[in-house]
């Protein structure tokens, strides 16, 4: 027993070192956890100063809401996302992002309405009036998957939203990633870069940060399977769908006796890198379908509709379709407009709405139809329904300011309701309380003692 405790030792010893070792890292990276959450946090009162400092206060009208918005931010928790956060592995992700100002907003010192106070929580703060005219806020609370505030770049937006669908399409399945929201709350931008003038940088998109993704797992892991890439880039616009990679031809949409739904004449174009995709993605943004509405005087007015298609020897193996959806646009907007105009937003709503319901079939495992039928929108994407493979990712956009508080209510609605079926067992849109995050200043100063 004596010698088996004698050579037992050394080994006892060297695994005490471990677990030192490992503590050790471990302390270190929850230290380095908190201080990040505790720069972000000082970060979001020093920014909430500074706008005291700045802040136009001669419209009588906003002052209050000003005053009060201010006084509800000063009582949170601020403990953003973070890029060193997991990543979750959901059938169907439903996201929110809330854009920064924008130069006309900024000149008509326009008051910020959103507040996202942690990694999955917005409130919007409604300014109301009650019988006797006083003034007061509605703090509407909404829960979804992530909760993107105004300084994630397009790559954070990326890493938790579309990132984690790239490698379904290696295993045969359907990736789907949406960009939802009102006109000029940063689709566009968040699908395909920035757009300035002449001069597109893609690069910083979902668009060309999936195909980046996918030919590196192509030249890696995936190697073995010998699978080639293609790229197709279509709007559809008024019930048509048309070819942006070919003058805008319009194209037919057949579902066969199998229930396969093909757009005849539809161009593929082989893509070997990922610069080969960027050029595809310059050329069928020049091609979409462009209008002026009440929110934004560049509206795209169709839903385009980029597609990665994964081939094996000529036959569909995966495909990644990225869509920049049509804006959702208010009643106020369009009410004014001509009859095209108003067509147009009937179609678009008309779409969007099929699109909720097909997405809610999608993460109900009881339903038993899938009513893609319903619009072309849902018809052209049928696949990315069905199936266990399938998979989707929805980014809601949100305008920060006042004057779209109300649309903006009824983009986290919309989104509410695509995740309600297909939110995990705690329930992803439960709304919470305000005891929940917020904290009093004795906690918070506990919790600095700690």
């Amino acid at each position: 027993d004596d010698e088996t405790w004698l050579t037992g030792a050394p080994k006892e010893k060297e695994e005490v070192e471990k677990r030192r070792e490992t503590t050790g890292k471990e302390e270190k990276k929850t230290k380095k956890e908190s201080e990040s959450a505790k720069t972000a946090k000082e970060g979001e009162k020093k920014k909430r100063e500074k706008e005291r400092e700045t802040i136009d206060r001669s419209n009588p009208t906003n002052n209050p809401y000003l005053d009060m918005i201010r006084e509800y931010q000063d009582k949170i928790d601020f403990n953003p996302l973070l890029l060193t956060d997991p990543v979750a592995d959901n059938k169907i992700t439903v996201c929110v992002r809330k854009r920064p100002l924008n130069k006309k907003e900024t000149a008509a010192k326009e008051i910020e309405v959103i507040t996202v106070p942690n990694k999955d929580h917005l409130i919007v703060h409604q300014p109301q009036v009650k019988v006797d005219l006083t003034k007061y806020l509605e703090n509407q609370k909404f829960r979804f998957d992530y909760a993107f505030n105004e300084k994630a770049d397009n790559h954070m937006v990326y890493r938790f939203a579309a990132q984690p669908l790239v490698r379904t399409i290696f295993e045969q399945g359907h990736a789907t990633c949406f960009a939802y929201g009102q006109t000029g709350s940063g689709k566009t931008h968040t699908m395909g870069g920035e757009v300035n003038g002449k001069s597109k940088e893609a690069s910083a998109g979902i668009y060309s940060l999936a195909a980046t993704d996918v030919f590196r797992l192509l030249s890696t892991e995936y190697k073995h399977l010998k699978l080639t890439v293609g790229c197709s880039f279509f709007e559809i616009y008024g019930g048509k769908v048309l070819d942006l990679l070919k003058n805008k031809a319009i194209l037919r949409v057949l579902e066969d006796k199998k229930g396969q739904v093909q757009v005849v004449g539809l161009h593929e174009e082989e893509a070997t890198d990922d610069h080969r995709v960027l050029d595809v993605i310059h050329r069928g943004t020049e091609q979409r379908t462009a209008g002026t509405t009440g929110a934004n005087a560049n509206s795209s007015r169709s839903h385009a509709v980029f597609q990665i298609i994964l081939r094996k020897a000529g036959k569909v193996w995966g495909k990644f379709s990225l869509i920049d959806l049509a804006g959702n646009e208010r009643g106020a907007d369009t009410a004014a407009a001509d009859r095209e105009t108003r067509q147009e937003g009937a179609e678009i709503n008309k779409s969007l709405l099929a699109l909720k319901e097909c997405i809610r079939a999608m993460g109900n495992p009881k339903a038993t139809h899938v009513p893609f039928r319903s619009s072309k929108l849902t018809l052209v994407l049928r696949d990315s329904f069905m199936g266990e493979k399938a998979r989707t990712c929805m980014i809601a956009m949100i305008s920060p300011v006042i004057s779209s508080c109300e649309h903006t209510l009824n983009t986290l609605r919309y989104a509410d309701r695509v995740k309600g079926l297909g939110s995990s067992e705690d329930g992803v849109t439960t709304p919470m309380n305000d005891e929940e995050l917020m904290m009093s200043e004795n906690e918070e100063e506990e919790e600095e003692e700690e």
